[in-house]
């Protein structure tokens, strides 16, 4: 009787290793999914390779080859007709602002946001923002102030915790700037709002300080307004302030547009320099020496016209207000062809904070693509820069920015050939984030 209720126990045992092991199968498909893609982009070698086959397990890309062989039971997603490519990255933006450029500039548009709209109804907006690029295919943002007291780090956050659907976010809480911040002239007795934007220092220590409280709101990287003309951060105050955000592996943006201030930012170490409209060759010269990107805030002139042309009633006005605006396009683009010259870096960047007409906010961001391009650009150097050299300006080169094995299946795909067309990208039909499909 032992004997037999040996064999019994035995012959149980294996039969629920069996289950388990086809259990564990069962889930290990569960957790896997196959891309076919037609052709991807390999952004490091600049090429597009044919006939590959994406795995991914969970959030990640378990591996990528041409034709490997797909498990039978594993979810197949089929892109053979399309490009395939790593999520677009922008490395800058202000999710919780959308001007109305019918109601005028900046300065208008900035005193009724901050006024006007509580920071719960901020980071709302600036939920609905998010989506929107995510479902363009902007997979990742770096997202630069102008976003209340801390609003930005509630929304990563919320995005992170899976409440709502965005893209990943780099934040930096507000700004760090001169007196003022980037508000136009205001009345002793209101200047108290600049506070819900940017935080105002004068001298090292305050600088210093400034940089400590960033980081304690939650900030992934410090934003420094350098320049609002004639308002100036000095050099001493810019050094203690990438001194202080690189002690702790904080990486900083610059704006800076007069050639002082980019100067100022590059001599101090900063890592990217935003706008860069009015660089010399010398300043981009010691951008290169020190390794420093330049994010070419640029768009193109008719999405441009379509945002600030809507108060011109005149036709005539429309007219030389528009030839005003190609001119300073045409010079902005020469800029970008300058610095690359000099060897710098470029990180795409939109600073789309004004809602388009016709546009998503996504839409929106996109054509700073084709502003690339006008200035010279060839279609590959543009890629990477949406990339590559942006997840790197991120500090997340390990993570995203091309299709490897080990990085978050980040994917988007298009039905040209952005090698050729590099307007395919304002195109994307196919976006996944985290192994999660968002649009198909």
């Amino acid at each position: 009787m032992k004997r037999y209720g040996l064999v019994f126990a035995s012959t149980l045992c294996g039969l629920l290793a069996a289950i388990s092991a086809a259990q564990a199968r069962q889930e290990l498909k569960g957790n896997l999914l196959a891309i076919k893609a037609g052709r991807v982009i390999d952004v490091k070698a600049g090429s597009a390779v044919e006939n590959q086959v994406i795995i991914v397990e969970g959030e990640r890309i378990k591996s990528i080859g041409t034709n490997l062989p797909i498990q039978d039971g594993v979810q197949v997603i089929d892109l053979s007709g399309a490009t395939v490519m790593p999520g677009m990255i922008d490395s800058h933006t202000h999710l919780l602002q959308n001007y109305d450029g019918s109601l005028g500039g900046d300065d208008s548009n900035m005193i009724l946001t901050v006024t006007q709209m509580s920071a719960a109804k901020r980071a709302l907006l600036g939920a609905a923002m998010g989506r929107e690029d995510l479902e363009a295919g902007i997979t990742t943002v770096r997202d630069l102030g102008n976003s209340g007291l801390n609003g930005d780090v509630a929304l990563r956050d919320a995005i992170n915790n899976g409440w709502v659907t965005g893209p990943r976010m780099v934040v930096s809480t507000r700004a760090l700037s001169a007196a003022g911040g980037q508000f136009g002239t205001l009345q002793a007795e209101t200047q108290k709002i600049i506070e819900q934007e940017y935080v105002v220092i004068s001298g090292v220590e305050e600088a210093r300080r400034a940089v400590r409280q960033a980081i304690y709101d939650g900030a992934d990287c410090i934003k420094v307004i350098v320049d609002t003309w004639p308002r100036l951060v000095s050099l001493e105050e810019m050094k203690v302030i990438v001194e202080e955000a690189h002690r702790v592996s904080k990486k900083v943006a610059a704006h800076a547009v007069v050639d002082q201030a980019i100067r100022i930012a590059a001599e101090a170490g900063v890592d990217s320099v935003e706008h860069g409209y009015a660089g010399s060759d010398s300043s981009f010269k010691l951008m290169a020496e020190k390794k420093v990107f330049l994010v070419p805030t640029d768009g193109a002139l008719d999405d441009y016209f379509s945002i600030f042309g809507q108060r011109i009633a005149s036709e005539e006005e429309k007219k030389q207000r528009r030839a005003q605006m190609e001119f300073g396009l045409k010079q902005l683009q020469s800029r970008i062809a300058r610095a690359v010259k000099a060897g710098v870096r470029i990180a795409a960047g939109s600073d789309m904070y004004y809602a388009m007409p016709g546009k998503t906010r996504g839409q929106a961001s996109l054509t700073m693509l084709r502003a690339y391009a006008d200035s010279g650009m060839p279609s590959i150097e543009i890629i990477r820069a949406a990339t590559i050299n942006a997840a790197e300006l991120l500090g997340w080169q390990t993570l995203i920015g091309s299709i490897e094995a080990g990085k978050f299946a980040d994917i988007i795909a298009v039905d040209g050939d952005p090698l050729k067309d590099v307007g395919e990208l304002q195109r994307v039909r196919f976006v996944m984030k985290g192994g999660k499909v968002i649009k198909q």
